[in-house]
């Protein structure tokens, strides 16, 4: 298992509750499957393989997955969404590049953010169709990881998967990227378990924590499964 250590590590299941996507929407897209006679290939090749036949996420791959399930909400198809990954992976050197902060959509096309250089030295912003390879001038559309931090190549960090304020982050490096209180970095499942079972204040001491991370795991906890119910 050392080889996971930063990696993260997730069964559908687990990312589905995270992303709120079905568990079998994910291992669809990650497997591959059949209508018919016609075989649909993966979208792409999970990070992670522990050859025992079943599916695995890595942080990267939750990621991916968390854009590629806008992008089809939002009007591009699941066909065109694997073109437009293997498209920027000529384009970028990047097996997951779903999950660099450089991709844009309107609906119907996929943009790749690009950063040129004139003959002067002088920077500029850019919109790479996908899939008319060529350039558009468009304004840039908001982006569409508010709640992700990246490196300075654009490969995501940490996730707060409901925004900074509520106090939980993933971090692929920590509990192996399951969701843990941002103060303390205890799993939210475990503080959450904790301060319903011996109440708040009690839970904050077994764990040495401020009172407050208990509440931010059980607010989270609370949330996801009422999502989940949903």
């Amino acid at each position: 298992m050392s080889e996971l250590i930063g990696l993260g590590l997730y069964t559908p299941a687990e990312a589905g509750r995270l992303l709120h996507v079905a568990a079998s929407k994910i291992s669809r897209w990650l497997r591959g499957h059949h209508i018919g006679s016609h075989p649909y290939e993966p979208l792409w090749t999970p990070q992670v393989n522990l050859d025992d036949g079943r599916i695995y996420l890595s942080f990267r791959d939750l990621m991916e997955v968390r854009i590629a399930d806008k992008f089809i909400n939002h009007g591009v198809s699941p066909q065109r969404v694997r073109a437009a990954i293997r498209l920027a992976s000529e384009i970028m050197g990047e097996n997951r590049p779903l999950s660099t902060a450089r991709f844009r959509t309107d609906g119907r096309d996929i943009f790749f953010q690009v950063v040129e250089t004139d003959e002067n030295g002088d920077q500029r912003e850019r919109l790479l169709n996908l899939f008319r390879r060529q350039y558009e001038f468009r304004q840039i559309i908001e982006p569409l990881l508010k709640t992700v931090e990246f490196d300075e190549e654009g490969i995501p960090l940490l996730w707060w998967p409901q925004g900074r304020r509520a106090n939980v982050v993933i971090d692929p490096a920590r509990s192996f990227g399951q969701p843990i209180e941002a103060v303390s970095s205890v799993p939210t499942a475990i503080l959450a378990a904790a301060g319903r079972r011996e109440g708040i204040t009690a839970a904050a001491q077994a764990y040495d924590v401020p009172a407050a991370s208990v509440r931010h795991a059980i607010r989270f906890e609370a949330t996801m499964e009422e999502q989940a119910a949903a």
